[in-house]
């Protein structure tokens, strides 16, 4: 990412509450996200006045120009949006925020997203103007479980990948979101029976291996290594950064299928993994814990394969030997519940737990974590993936 004063750093982090579907009724999505920016810039003990950038994805709604004014920015330098629907975008608006804090035009940068579908649209929701709906609807691919349980049932079939191991990535996130009181379902155990017992939503995926549907929003704010470390708060770097597609994916099982066979079962990260881990200067091997883009479980696993923490085909067996878990796992993953547990905010909740593990602040802490893996939204086009570093 450069060796510069202007290289990238996270200083602040800030969410609002977190309910179920439809539960936040008493202010808008708007001012909701508003309040998850304000929650971030304090956390980096700055004021909203040095923000002077605002970058997000997929048709955020909570619209940047109007957010300036709401919250009394002076002057905004800077302001993008990654194309692309299922949360593929995620880390690609942190990479953005990167981008303009490297070049120079923009010193203080807020990566958001607001989501309170009870008050109008829901992504999860049959219909809408999608690219290329016309070559999955007939079909009945209306929704993301039917959508991505194909790829799934595809990996199923050409590995040993088994139910029981679909069952482990969302019992897992389960028990990390019991130790955390801000998850949606912090206070509800999951055991295997009930895992099981669930009903099918799209097959080879379950009730429990589809995330949650929530209210809530998250915000996270980028400055340069200058000026991060005249700040109280502790700086997490942002070693390396990664968006985009690989050949032939076009939009992706979100609207064609037609992806090229040898990547069709995969989450279109392979590149970006090679050219991260470039970047980086580092392997698999030397990442301590990992936040996974967790909208469906099987998508989970092939990421594992993917960013090469384990072979092809093989990530039912890692998870098997609770390579997973906390404690005690090679790669704890997803620990504050992701978005099966703790939230649905489109992966901006999952860099919060990232940056929160390598502060030492987080409710299922890794030991002497010194890097976190984050992913964008998995088998979508563009995906991406960030690596974080402890200062």
């Amino acid at each position: 990412m450069g060796t510069s004063n202007r290289k990238p750093f996270i200083v602040g982090v800030g969410q609002s509450e977190y309910t179920k579907w439809g539960g936040i009724k008493d202010r808008s999505q708007f001012q909701v996200t508003a309040e998850a920016i304000v929650s971030a810039v304090r956390d980096a003990g700055l004021k909203v006045t040095d923000i002077d950038g605002f970058t997000s994805f997929s048709n955020d709604t909570n619209h940047a120009p109007l957010m300036q004014v709401a919250l009394g920015v002076p002057e905004m330098r800077y302001s993008a949006m990654v194309w692309g629907g299922g949360g593929g975008g995620s880390c690609g608006a942190i990479s953005l925020a990167c981008a303009a804090i490297e070049s120079g035009q923009a010193d203080v940068v807020v990566a958001y997203r607001g989501l309170c579908q009870g008050q109008g649209q829901r992504f999860g929701l049959f219909g809408g103007d999608r690219p290329h709906s016309s070559f999955i609807f007939p079909y009945g691919l209306f929704a993301p479980a039917q959508m991505l349980a194909p790829l799934v049932q595809r990996f199923m079939h050409d590995y040993p990948i088994k139910p029981e191991h679909l069952a482990e990535i969302a019992l897992n996130a389960r028990a990390n979101a019991n130790r955390n009181p801000n998850a949606v379902m912090g206070d509800k155990e999951l055991t295997k029976e009930q895992y099981f017992a669930s009903r099918w939503i799209a097959e080879p995926l379950r009730l429990y291996d589809c995330c949650l549907e929530t209210d809530g929003a998250a915000a996270v704010v980028i400055t340069s290594k200058e000026r991060a470390r005249d700040l109280e708060t502790k700086p997490v770097e942002i070693l390396a950064a990664a968006h985009g597609s690989g050949t032939g994916w076009g939009t992706g099982p979100l609207g064609s299928h037609n992806m090229p066979t040898e990547t069709y079962s995969s989450t279109n990260n392979r590149r970006i993994a090679r050219e991260l881990f470039a970047k980086a200067g580092l392997t698999p091997a030397d990442i301590d814990v990992a936040q996974i883009y967790d909208h469906f479980s099987g998508l989970v696993l092939m990421a594992l394969e993917d960013f090469g923490f384990c072979g092809k085909g093989e990530s039912g067996a890692f998870v098997e030997e609770g390579n997973i878990r906390w404690k005690g796992g090679k790669l704890p993953i997803n620990t504050s519940g992701g978005q099966l547990s703790e939230a649905y905010v489109h992966g901006v909740n999952l860099m919060i737990e990232g940056v929160r593990q390598l502060r030492g602040q987080s409710t299922s802490q890794v030991e002497n974590a010194e890097t976190c893996l984050v992913t964008s939204g998995l088998g979508t086009s563009p995906s991406g993936a960030i690596i974080l570093g402890r200062s």
